[in-house]
């Protein structure tokens, strides 16, 4: 027995007879022109060959716009989504969202202002909460309101910036159930509009409204004995709040108001 001495880096295996090491060839690669290469160059060409083709090039060129064109068509349907939501359910009524005007092409809406005096009333009563988090008090100023279908009604909420800073909102709302949605026509709301309450500032906040007249006649809405329509404030986003010039944000938390709609026979 004896031991094999350990071969320096870069040598081949302990060979033959007189354990003397093998020798070490200078390996070379030929390309389909007869050229020599060594066998570091080898390798180098081979590894960089795929990525300087013409193909090549032109598929990360290609992958690029792919990736450029996915990340705007992100960005622009985040930004779209939001209004475009909001124009679909407004029309359609979809998700208890309230329309305009429950007859789509109706540009007069006193023509279904006309009160049906033989239905029987509907009695509106408001809720009104804020988040723990936002220093806003929203309250209503009645309690409730009594109307019938096809007669106006207004009501009052009063908003107050407790915060320390200036604050900027966009409430939604939405009615459930959802049947009941396209016959809750808006005239005047707060809704969609920008709210910009300064710190320790108050506002009133109208909504005036009315119950299409078509309610009355639906069979569908007999059984419908409670709505509730639902108000949520939320922050504008930055970029937003920037183009509308203002200095200064605070972060707005949810705020969420509810008004709910009891129908009562008072026949």
């Amino acid at each position: 027995m004896f031991s094999r001495p350990i071969s320096s880096w870069g040598r081949l295996p302990w060979s033959g007879p007189g354990l003397r090491p093998a020798t070490i060839t200078n390996t070379r690669c030929v390309d389909s022109g007869r050229r020599f290469f060594t066998r570091n160059s080898c390798l180098r060409q081979n590894i960089n060959a795929p990525f300087n083709t013409p193909q090549s090039k032109k598929r990360n060129a290609s992958t690029m716009y792919y990736t450029a064109s996915l990340i705007l068509g992100t960005v622009a349907l985040a930004y779209g989504s939001v209004p475009l939501y909001k124009m679909i359910c407004q029309q359609t009524g979809w998700n208890g969202q309230p329309v305009a005007t429950h007859r789509v092409g109706d540009g007069d809406t006193s023509s279904r202002v006309t009160p049906v005096t033989d239905s029987r009333r509907l009695r509106i009563t408001f809720n009104g909460s804020v988040s723990d988090v936002l220093p806003w008090k929203f309250t209503p100023q009645q309690r409730e309101v009594r109307v019938l279908p096809g007669e106006t009604a207004l009501a009052f909420f009063t908003a107050t910036n407790k915060g320390p800073t200036d604050i900027i909102g966009v409430a939604t709302y939405s009615v459930t159930p959802g049947q009941v949605a396209p016959y809750f026509s808006k005239i005047q709301c707060f809704c969609f509009d920008e709210q910009k309450l300064n710190a320790g500032e108050s506002v009133d906040m109208p909504v005036f409204f009315f119950i299409d007249p078509d309610f009355a006649n639906d069979p569908a809405m007999k059984g419908i004995d409670t709505i509730t329509l639902s108000y949520t404030f939320f922050k504008e986003s930055l970029l937003y709040i920037h183009h509308l010039n203002v200095d200064k944000v605070y972060n707005v938390s949810l705020a969420t108001t509810y008004l709910t709609v009891s129908i009562v026979d008072l026949q």
